[in-house]
């Protein structure tokens, strides 16, 4: 890429002779290279996971978290640059904000999602701006029902059953195919997804990792909220069993 983008990556408004907007690329890159991030939704809800990856054993557990809520009805999981995502969240908190304070009612998870994707899009337009170098999952409950959405650096938005951004993203949507979703609901999904994050860790090459959950269904009364779970594999093999049991 560097013998080809020589000259065309200085700015974020240059495209290259084959339409292309290396900036961009660099950082989609940046998103790659973090921890994964899974979504998925079940037919009562969606679930977020976060595989957070510990840089450094000193660090306090629990800090720099990369799930957040932006709305009662709305969260948000972030791979990539932690600052970058929290300039994302706290733009998607104001619009948030903004929509109820005008209209009376919670801003629809499309409208939501609409708009903070041209707002990450806004920043590839200018050449004295950078992309936000991290992707973005949001995922919401609605009157249409629970929605998930994916928002990438580049200001594009699609709309999923299930996806996963990060590193591991690959293993975790062969992971998620292999998934019944329409059938799933979100007790069953918050297993699903911490077997999906906990088994494309390898702990042979990668960092320690902290397990982030949150969900947004008709348990936590179609409001966002964070599933605590310690990241032990004997406690996710306990947690597991004693959820099977409590299911059937």
């Amino acid at each position: 890429m560097s013998s080809i983008g020589t000259g065309y990556d200085l700015s974020v408004t240059t495209f290259s002779p084959d339409g292309r907007v290396f900036q961009i690329e660099y950082a989609a890159k940046a998103v790659d290279n973090s921890g994964t991030v899974v979504g998925i939704k079940c037919k009562d809800g969606i679930v977020l996971g976060v595989e957070k990856l510990i840089p450094s054993k000193m660090l306090l557990a629990g800090s720099n978290r990369r799930i957040h809520s932006v709305h009662k009805h709305a969260g948000m999981a972030v791979a990539g640059l932690a600052a970058d995502g929290r300039q994302i969240v706290a733009r998607a908190k104001s619009e948030a904000t903004n929509y109820e304070r005008i209209y009376g009612e919670p801003i629809p998870v499309k409208e939501l999602a609409d708009r903070v994707a041209s707002y990450v899009h806004l920043c590839t337009l200018y050449w004295w701006l950078r992309p936000f170098g991290c992707g973005v999952i949001l995922g919401g409950y609605d009157r249409d029902g629970p929605q998930l959405y994916m928002i990438e650096p580049s200001g594009v938005s699609y709309r999923y059953f299930g996806t996963a951004i990060g590193k591991g993203r690959q293993a975790a949507k062969t992971e998620i195919e292999k998934l019944k979703l329409s059938d799933m609901t979100c007790k069953q999904g918050i297993i699903e997804v911490a077997k999906i994050i906990y088994g494309i860790h390898d702990e042979a090459k990668d960092k320690a990792f902290e397990l982030e959950l949150s969900w947004i269904c008709e348990d936590s009364n179609r409001q966002h909220q964070k599933v605590i779970f310690k990241h032990n594999k004997t406690l996710l093999i306990l947690f597991v069993w004693k959820e099977i049991n409590t299911l059937f």
